[in-house]
């Protein structure tokens, strides 16, 4: 005759079916924070309010400023909020990163490491930029000659105008100066 243990059995079945449900909600919930719309890799909703990125005084810096713009280009857009991030000097790991938000002039100003570069790809800072419930990603290109923006950015900020859409550029001793503007539509 065979011994059956129906506790056993319902413990074992209830434990196996805990640990599913269990797995499956981690997962989603890990989903849900490690998913977004972002084109560009290295995207972390989760950085520091700081202006200041470098991890070193010495070494090359690029220093980025520049004023966000509304959808006309013609009105600063105070208190939005800037994202950056980039690949970090020596390294493939996007550990630069940093939230900064515009003054009420809406200019926005920081600091940092001079990015690595891609394979094939000239160094790059991206940018996403919010206010309510419209946000823009966009990327700024650069070498040591000069700075450059993508297609899709002369497309969707041509309002500017071509004396503020293009970025301006300057060098000093180990440190490249950008003037980079933005203009957050309404999407």
């Amino acid at each position: 005759m065979e011994k059956t243990t129906p506790r056993r059995t319902f413990l074992s079945k209830t434990f196996m079916a805990s640990a599913g449900l269990a797995l499956a909600s981690s997962t989603s919930l890990v989903n849900a924070f490690s998913s977004n719309n972002s084109p560009f890799k290295g995207y972390n909703p989760f950085a520091e309010y700081k202006t200041d990125l470098r991890t070193s005084l010495v070494g090359k810096h690029v220093q980025v400023k520049g004023h966000i713009f509304d959808a006309t280009g013609k009105n600063f857009l105070p208190n939005a909020k800037l994202e950056v991030w980039h690949l970090s000097p020596d390294s493939k790991k996007f550990e630069h990163r940093a939230i900064l938000q515009t003054d009420s002039d809406g200019s926005y100003q920081f600091i940092t490491d001079y990015p690595e570069r891609e394979i094939g790809k000239m160094p790059r800072i991206y940018f996403r930029i919010s206010k309510d419930s419209n946000s823009y990603f966009t990327e700024l290109s650069f070498n040591d000659q000069g700075a450059f923006i993508s297609g899709k950015h002369w497309e969707e900020n041509h309002q500017l105008g071509d004396k503020l859409l293009f970025p301006t550029h300057t060098n000093f001793l180990n440190q490249s100066t950008f003037q980079f503007n933005i203009v957050l539509n309404n999407h």
